[in-house]
């Protein structure tokens, strides 16, 4: 479907929409602060997902001006509601309002992922976490989320690794966290962003996929 355009209150951030043939899901991508849509990281995960045959949309969540302010980076609740617009987006438009969501996180943008599938219980299919921070999400929405929720860290992320542990013993739905032994932060020691991306694949195709085809 190529580039679309989703509007949030007088904002409009752009967004690259991929939907393979015959596709049962699509996972809305919320990047990390001082990221955007052109994120090699996620760009890379969302073509593993793409070649599984799962939609993505891969969007800005800030404009150019917002992201220049580090406050607004951190602002989990203006980011949730940018994501809330984009899910309310897809279930809107006529290509993508049959599919089953499911949203991939990484850093802040996790946290925002992890409130927007607590509010939206009934929509969200799985959540994905990569080196996030699931805890700024809270422990009010921590314990709404209904989706299976998995938590990637690199096995090498120390501090981040204890933040997840307790945003982990928080939910109260189907989980499960797991370390990509070596990796730092950013996943960029030699084959851990391939495991994040294919945990990832494996995670959503059990919850967009055969779900979907077990259903219909």
């Amino acid at each position: 479907m190529g580039s679309v355009w989703i509007s949030e209150g007088t904002v409009r951030l752009e967004g690259e929409l991929v939907l393979p043939e015959s596709t049962t899901g699509v996972v809305l991508f919320a990047h990390g602060s001082g990221s955007s849509r052109f994120s090699p990281r996620n760009t890379y995960v969302a073509k593993v997902l793409q070649e599984r045959g799962i939609g993505t949309l891969l969007f800005d969540l800030l404009t150019k001006n917002e992201d220049r302010d580090y406050a607004t980076r951190f602002d989990i609740e203006l980011l949730t509601r940018r994501l809330l617009a984009a899910t309310a987006w897809v279930l809107a438009e006529q290509k993508t309002s049959t599919l089953k969501i499911g949203y991939f996180g990484a850093s802040t943008g996790a946290a925002a992922a992890l409130q927007a599938a607590a509010r939206l219980t009934n929509k969200i299919a799985a959540v994905v976490s990569r080196g996030g921070r699931p805890d700024l999400a809270g422990e009010q929405a921590l314990k709404s989320v209904t989706a299976p929720t998995l938590l990637l860290v690199g096995g090498a992320d120390y501090g981040v690794i204890e933040l997840n542990e307790q945003a982990y013993a928080m939910l109260n739905c189907r989980k499960q966290l797991a370390l990509i032994a070596g990796a730092t932060h950013l996943f960029e020691e030699e084959g851990t962003l391939a495991q994040v991306a294919h945990h990832a694949a494996d995670w959503f195709e059990r919850y967009l996929v055969k779900s979907a085809h077990l259903a219909s």
